[in-house]
């Protein structure tokens, strides 16, 4: 049985705003209650909206305006660290899944965490699919590692997108308290989020919150799918 807070959790996520999107509520809340917390962010997240990756690399502002928004965002729900890499966005399933691998075991063997957070195995982008896969491998279970619980989160406008396997929550953290915390995170990727209806909206996220938090009768809550638990 897991533990109802962390002694070190991990975020591994895809893009920049990926961690706050899934996760962040509960981060914040771990947080509060005495966790260490890391993120660790696999890809740019940005060229994919150019013609080519080499026009969207030469938008240096862009990358450098994700990489701070990632700053801030952990600095408002005061995770310890966050690391942004550079792999190509929307376009891991050109990358060798080793090279994700071991780019994720070099911050877990760094950050010892008990608890991994990462997207879940059925979401409609790519990038969170081969994220999973590589966490998954990471956080094998040999004799040494530090990580008991690997927890995949929802991604608003990619799991409820996803066609092939179904999100289908058995974990639940209570977030009535550090909803607002999440918002305001969210504020640091406010280019990347879309008008009402589309499910990356401020709007959107509340509601979803508040049907998650109804689900287990709480104002606001964040739902998990449990990939391991070992007691």
């Amino acid at each position: 049985m897991m533990p109802t807070t962390p002694r070190t959790v991990l975020v591994v996520a895809a893009h920049p705003d990926d961690e706050v999107l899934g996760c962040a509520g509960t981060v914040a809340r771990w947080v509060r209650e005495g966790a260490t917390a890391h993120t660790l962010i696999l890809g740019e997240g940005e060229t994919s909206r150019y013609a080519t990756r080499a026009a969207g690399l030469a938008q240096q502002h862009a990358l450098v305006g994700l990489r701070a928004a990632a700053q801030g965002a952990a600095a408002t729900i005061a995770a310890t660290s966050v690391r942004v890499l550079s792999f190509p966005d929307n376009r891991f399933d050109t990358v060798p899944l080793l090279d994700l691998v071991k780019a994720v075991e070099v911050v877990v063997a760094d950050v010892r965490p008990d608890v991994v957070l990462t997207h879940h195995r059925g979401d409609l982008n790519v990038d969170h699919r081969q994220t999973f896969a590589s966490t998954l491998t990471a956080c094998r279970p040999l004799p040494e590692s530090s990580v008991c619980t690997i927890l995949s989160f929802e991604t608003p406008s990619a799991t409820e997108w996803g066609a092939s396997v179904n999100f289908t929550p058995t974990y639940f953290v209570n977030i009535s308290k550090t909803l607002a915390e999440k918002i305001e995170a969210l504020r640091q990727y406010d280019r990347e989020m879309r008008p009402f209806p589309h499910p990356r909206s401020y709007e959107a996220v509340t509601h979803l919150a508040a049907w998650r938090g109804a689900t287990i009768g709480v104002p606001a809550a964040e739902a998990f799918e449990v990939v391991r638990a070992i007691a």
